[in-house]
């Protein structure tokens, strides 16, 4: 059976190509994936086309590009309804799956939100971010830089260069993968006070949406990164997930151990029957709370620098990322 992930975008690429009142080639299909919040390449669609033509739901007309069959609309009808409803966190827990970095040997893989800047934009842009990471913003220090053509599949336009922020459900990767369950619960902006978290402003359910809650509020532009690092005051993304209430000694014991390798930015866990920053949690469970780490990117937007931003976008090997 094919990965349900690969599915998804399967069905992502024929309501593309069934919104077209043309055949559209492996180039725009990107483009619109990409403006839909999937950083996967030209390579990719075509490998995902060719899926898609085997199945019999396009037809390839030469060069011109694809079209989809009636066999195709009618697969589209019926595939995946319920994915309408809960995307957003079924994808980031194949995500969360995924993650295999180890925090005994320093290596493998961890979640990572893209950001594309204008060349022209990158160094006054890049500043910004090592700005806020400075002031412990975000939650790791490390960014990997994606130009055009590389050897990764993460889809670049041209005239930019991508920017890849380790993301903060990286945290519920570790916490997995060493035994604790744990779902992300919310996406929240956050009030500063005097530089401390003082409660959550407005929280939006990660299953409650087809679109992820912290891309909500970068397009609502509610943050004030920049305002709170410098007086103390402001407002920051943040998110929160439930775990057991028996697994909260072990979930410390693994978010300390993260942070000898710049993997930070937790805030709090929650006691047993308490909310969090006022964000209700189950009875039997406790919530954490973590910054998010594209609030440095925020920051960038708020100093009036366009940038367009995928949270929970990839996978990147964390060696790749250096420090700013």
């Amino acid at each position: 059976m094919t990965d349900p992930n690969v599915e998804r975008k399967l069905v992502e690429i024929m309501r593309i190509i069934s919104e077209s009142d043309k055949p559209l080639g492996a180039r725009l299909i990107a483009d619109e994936l990409h403006n839909r919040g999937y950083a996967i390449g030209e390579r990719a669609v075509r490998y995902h086309l060719r899926i898609l033509d085997e199945r019999g739901f396009t037809k390839k007309h030469g060069y011109i590009g694809r079209t989809i069959t009636e066999r195709g609309k009618k697969e589209l009808s019926d595939a995946l309804i319920s994915d309408r409803f809960g995307f957003v966190i079924t994808r980031i827990e194949e995500l969360i799956y995924k993650t295999d970095y180890d925090l005994e040997t320093g290596k493998g893989n961890v979640i990572v939100n893209i950001t594309n800047i204008d060349k022209d934009d990158y160094d006054n842009a890049m500043d910004i971010i090592r700005y806020a990471m400075d002031h412990g913003a975000t939650i790791s220090p490390k960014v990997g830089i994606i130009e055009e053509d590389t050897d990764l599949d993460i889809y670049v336009p041209d005239g930019k260069v991508a920017v890849a922020t380790v993301c903060s459900i990286t945290f519920d990767g570790l916490l997995l993968k060493n035994g604790v369950p744990v779902v992300p619960t919310y996406g929240g902006l956050m009030q500063m006070e005097d530089h401390i978290p003082a409660g959550f402003l407005d929280l939006i359910s990660y299953s409650g949406t087809s679109i992820d809650p912290i891309k909500i509020f970068l397009r609502r532009k509610a943050t004030s990164i920049l305002e709170a690092i410098d007086t103390g005051n402001g407002k920051m993304l943040a998110n929160v997930r439930q775990i057991p209430a028996s697994a909260s000694q072990k979930a410390a014991s693994i978010l300390e151990k993260a942070k000898r390798h710049d993997i930070d930015g937790h805030i709090t866990i929650s006691e047993p029957y308490q909310d969090i920053f006022y964000a209700p949690i189950e009875r039997g469970k406790v919530g954490i709370s973590v910054m998010v780490g594209i609030n440095s990117v925020a920051a960038v937007e708020e100093a009036g620098i366009k940038v367009d931003t995928n949270p929970v976008s990839a996978m990147m090997e964390y060696n790749r990322m250096k420090r700013l």
